[in-house]
C-alpha cells in the first residue's frame, strides 16, 4: 500500500497577515508586567486622560442601569444619542447633520475601521500623512488598501498641507485620512489649509476621513472641524469619540457623521461585528455631549499647563529637541542624539531601555512612522511628568557618559 500525502492547511486568513499588534497595547502590556513585579512608572505611553470620567456622566450612566436600561438598542445607537451629536457638532462647528447621518460606534477606533472596511477596496490607495496614528496603515491594509505615505517636516510641525496633498493624489487613490490635532505630534492643520483640502477631495471624488478625536484639545484658538463645510458633506466622514474629551475611554464610545450610504454601509457591517453598544454608555453619552461642557474647558487647560511643563523639563536634556504641539496630549521628541549606541541603536531599543532602567514608559516612532522619535502622553499629573522627565535626564546623561 503506497503511502499519501496531505498538502497540510493554511489555518489564518491572509488578511490577518496584514496587520501588527498595536504598538500602544504592547507597551503597555510589558509595563503592566513591571507593575505587577513592583516596579514604580512613570506611564507616558498609552495616550489616556489622568482625569476620572466627570461626575455628572457617571451619574448618567448609573441611573440608566438602575432603570434597566442594559437591553439591546438598534445598532446604530437609539435616536436620542444620535440627536445629541448633530446638535453637539452643530453647536459647536456649524454643521448640519441630521440623526440618520450618525452613527453611534463601540469607540472611536471602531468608527475609523467600519469606515475604511466599506470605503476602501483591494488596490485602492488612501493618503496617510506621516507620523501616523499606530492604527491606520493595519486597518487600511487589512482592507487591501494601499498606504500613500505623506512625508511631513519637522521643521515645519509636521504640519500637512494642500499642496503635499495635492502632490500625493493619484488616479487610484480612494481616500484621505487627516488626524487633527494629531496623534503623535500635537499639529494641527491650518483653517486655511483644512478648507483647500476638503475642497480638493470633493472636486476629486475621494473621500476625506477626518479623525477628530482630539478636536476639542487645541490650543491655536478657535475649533475647526472638516465637517464645517457644509458644500462639500457628500465626501466627508467625520469621526469622532468621547474618549478624550470626556476622559471615557473604557466606556468605548464613539461615533461618525457622513453622508447617509455610507452610515448605513457602516451600521450594515456593525450588525454583523459589534452590534449596539452598550445602551447605559449610550445615556451617558447624551448627558456628556447636551449637558454643560466646562468639565471640556478645565481639563484643556490642564493640558495646556502640562504641556508647557513637558516642553520645559524635556529643553533641559542635552541633545534632545521637540516641536511645539498645538493641540492632543502628546509631544514628539527627537532622540537621534542618543541612537546607534550599543543596545540602543534605535528608538524601539531606546524605549525599552527607558522602561526597564528608568521605569519611564515611552512608545518608540517606529510606531508612527519615524525612526527619530519617541512619543510621551502628558496626560499625567503635574508631579509625573517632573519625576519622569527627570528620570529621562538621569537615563540619558549615564547612556551619553
Amino acid at each position: 500500500m503506497s503511502a499519501t500525502t496531505s498538502t497540510p492547511t493554511k489555518i489564518f486568513a491572509d488578511r490577518i497577515g496584514r496587520i501588527e499588534v498595536s504598538a500602544t497595547m504592547a507597551v503597555t502590556a510589558e509595563a503592566a508586567k513591571l507593575r505587577a513585579q513592583g516596579a514604580k512608572l512613570v506611564d507616558f505611553g498609552a495616550g489616556e486622560p489622568h482625569f476620572a470620567t466627570p461626575r455628572h456622566i457617571k451619574d448618567a450612566a448609573i441611573k440608566a442601569i438602575d432603570e434597566n436600561f442594559t437591553r439591546y438598542t438598534v445598532v446604530s445607537g437609539i435616536p436620542e444619542v444620535r440627536k445629541a451629536i448633530v446638535e453637539r457638532h452643530t453647536a459647536d462647528f456649524g454643521s448640519n447633520y441630521t440623526p440618520e447621518e450618525a452613527v453611534f460606534t463601540t469607540g472611536g477606533k471602531l468608527a475609523i475601521f467600519n469606515a475604511i472596511q466599506v470605503l476602501v477596496d483591494h488596490g485602492d490607495e488612501v493618503i496617510l500623512p506621516v507620523p501616523y496614528w499606530v492604527s491606520y496603515k493595519d486597518i487600511i491594509q487589512y482592507g487591501g488598501g494601499k498606504v500613500v505615505y505623506l512625508e511631513t517636516d519637522e521643521a515645519e510641525n509636521f504640519r500637512v498641507t494642500a499642496d503635499a496633498i495635492e502632490k500625493a493624489i493619484t488616479p487610484r487613490t480612494k481616500a484621505i485620512i487627516l488626524n487633527s490635532p494629531s496623534n503623535p505630534t500635537g499639529s494641527v492643520i491650518a483653517p486655511a489649509d483644512l478648507e483647500r483640502i476638503v475642497k480638493l477631495a470633493h472636486e476629486r471624488g475621494i473621500y476625506l476621513l477626518l479623525d477628530e478625536c482630539y478636536v476639542y484639545l487645541q490650543y491655536t484658538g478657535a475649533l475647526v472641524s472638516g465637517g464645517s463645510f457644509t458644500d462639500a458633506k457628500e465626501h466627508i466622514i467625520v469621526l469622532g469619540s468621547l474618549s478624550k474629551t470626556y476622559a471615557m475611554t473604557g466606556w468605548r464610545a464613539g461615533f461618525a457623521l457622513g453622508p447617509k450610504p455610507i452610515i448605513a454601509a457602516m451600521s450594515k457591517l456593525q450588525s454583523q461585528s459589534t452590534s449596539s453598544t452598550a445602551h447605559f454608555v449610550q445615556k451617558a453619552a447624551i448627558t456628556a455631549l447636551s449637558s454643560s461642557q466646562e468639565c471640556v474647558a478645565e481639563m484643556r487647560a490642564d493640558y495646556l499647563k502640562l504641556r508647557d511643563r513637558i516642553l520645559a523639563r524635556l529643553a533641559e536634556i542635552p541633545g534632545i529637541t521637540c516641536t511645539k504641539p498645538e493641540g492632543a496630549f502628546y509631544v514628539y521628541p527627537n532622540v537621534s542624539a542618543y541612537l546607534g549606541k550599543p543596545g540602543a541603536k534605535t528608538a524601539m531599543e531606546l524605549a525599552g531601555r527607558l522602561l526597564n532602567e528608568a521605569h519611564v514608559v515611552s512608545v518608540p516612532g517606529e510606531a508612527f512612522g519615524t525612526n527619530n522619535h519617541i512619543r510621551l502622553s502628558y496626560a499625567v499629573s503635574h508631579d509625573d511628568v517632573e519625576e519622569g522627565v527627570k528620570r529621562m535626564k538621569d537615563f540619558f546623561a549615564k547612556l551619553s557618559a
